[in-house]
């Protein structure tokens, strides 16, 4: 499935009772090259307190925070096993409730819980300079970094990046992710640029450890950052690497974030079986 360019392996547990993942194989199945190839993987389980329950994986195997593209993806597979038959839903994620909402064919939303320690104007040091940065938990940990807070050069106060197509997202996202005031858990990092009437934004997601086409807890993150830092008020409208448009929206009382939402694109891209012999063993 893919949730705006953010892919996932989806299995349905009710199929697959036996199924066992370790990180092993779950590397293996994320593996472009010699698996099927994805961000991570998603199970979709029955539950008898909820509509279903979903557990997420990244695809270096590790597991334990919320992916909200993976989150609308799971409703919207939810759905297509008749799991979900109402446009809401309740499900659990990694221990965690969360609502949902099918708006359309496509377009699927998610209610967030209440983001926590958020943080404007920090610092973090990276690429050779101290880079003004912001902080701010959505489900997963975020770092967010305005494109024109970055030197090109560091000696140079005028070198600022402009384009974020310029910006080099992996080495700077590699490095302030393995930051040690990020330890042990590390922190996404999300870089945005504010262009006329537009958005964009650039995601180094944890646990992929690359970048990725888009992250949905990073919009969220970014979204709020820019309400907070420079007084634009929601809905937000970004453009993520792979080119769709995610939607957050929120209220903001006195940087208390209230009802933050995530809306876009999802859809099935295939379906099929895969030897478990080669690749869960």
């Amino acid at each position: 499935m893919s949730g705006a360019g953010n892919d996932f392996i989806v299995f349905d547990k009710l199929l697959n009772p036996n199924l066992s993942l370790s990180s092993d194989s779950i590397k293996k199945l994320c593996d472009r090259r010699n698996g099927i190839g994805a961000d991570g993987i998603i199970t979709i389980a029955d539950s008898d307190s909820y509509d279903f329950t979903m557990e997420y994986y990244n695809s270096d195997g590790t597991t334990g925070s919320l992916c909200g593209n993976g989150a609308r993806c799971a409703i919207k597979f939810a759905e297509s096993t008749k799991r979900v038959k109402k446009p809401k839903t309740k499900f659990v994620s990694n221990g965690e409730s969360y609502l949902g909402e099918i708006l359309n064919d496509s377009q699927v939303k998610v209610y967030f819980n209440e983001p926590q320690n958020l943080k404007i104007n920090s610092k973090v040091e990276a690429a050779g300079q101290l880079i003004n940065a912001c902080y701010v938990n959505t489900g997963s940990p975020h770092v967010v970094i305005n494109i024109t807070d970055v030197l090109r050069n560091p000696e140079n106060p005028q070198s600022f990046y402009e384009n974020i197509d310029d910006l080099p997202v992996f080495e700077i996202g590699k490095e302030v992710r393995n930051l040690p005031e990020f330890y042990p858990e590390g922190a996404n990092v999300n870089f945005y640029c504010l262009n006329d009437d537009k958005i964009y934004i650039r995601t180094y997601e944890r646990g992929v450890e690359d970048e990725t086409l888009a992250c949905g807890t990073g919009n969220a993150a970014t979204a709020i950052v820019i309400n907070n830092v420079h007084k634009i008020a929601p809905p937000f409208n970004l453009t993520t690497r792979g080119g769709d448009n995610l939607i957050i929206d929120f209220e903001n009382e006195d940087k208390i974030i209230k009802n933050l939402t995530l809306t876009g694109p999802v859809k099935i891209v295939f379906t099929g079986e895969i030897n478990s012999n080669n690749i869960l063993n």
